[in-house]
C-alpha cells in the first residue's frame, strides 16, 4: 500500500466506525502512539508502545466516551512517509455526563505500508 492508500483507509475507517479493524490492518506490531499530554485518571502515560497498547487506548476511549458527532478531514500528505488529519468531535464522558467539543490533529508516520507512529496535537484546555 502506498502512503495515500494507508491514509485514505485510515480516514475511511474512522468515518465508517471501523477503527478497531483498521488497527490490525494498518498498524505495525511495534507502532507507537503519542498523546500531547498524560491523560489524567487513566493510568496511561503519554506513549503507548506496541499494537496491544494502542488497542488498549481505543478500548479505554470507547468505554469512557460516547461520540455524539464528529468529522475527520481528508488526509494531508507530508513527503512520502507522513500524513495528517484533523478530527473534530463532540463527545460525552460516560461517567460524568459532561459534553465536550474537541479538535485534534493526528500526524501519522508510515513505513513499509504500516503506520509506525501516531502523534496527537490538541489544546490542553480540552483535557
Amino acid at each position: 500500500m502506498s502512503l495515500m492508500d494507508v491514509a485514505n483507509e485510515l480516514v475511511a475507517g474512522c468515518r465508517e466506525n471501523r477503527e478497531g479493524a483498521n488497527l490490525d490492518k494498518l498498524y505495525a506490531k511495534d507502532a507507537v502512539s503519542v498523546e500531547a499530554m498524560e491523560m489524567p485518571d487513566t493510568g496511561m502515560g503519554r506513549e503507548a508502545q506496541g499494537l496491544d497498547a494502542i488497542k488498549g487506548k481505543h478500548e479505554w476511549w470507547n468505554n469512557s466516551m460516547e461520540m455524539l458527532e464528529g468529522t475527520i478531514s481528508d488526509p494531508m500528505p507530508h513527503g512520502d512517509d507522513k500524513f495528517a488529519v484533523i478530527f473534530k468531535m463532540k463527545v460525552k464522558e460516560k461517567a460524568s455526563g459532561d459534553v465536550m467539543d474537541m479538535e485534534e490533529v493526528g500526524v501519522y508516520t508510515v513505513k513499509d505500508s504500516k503506520i509506525t507512529r501516531e502523534e496527537f496535537f490538541y489544546s490542553m484546555d480540552e483535557c
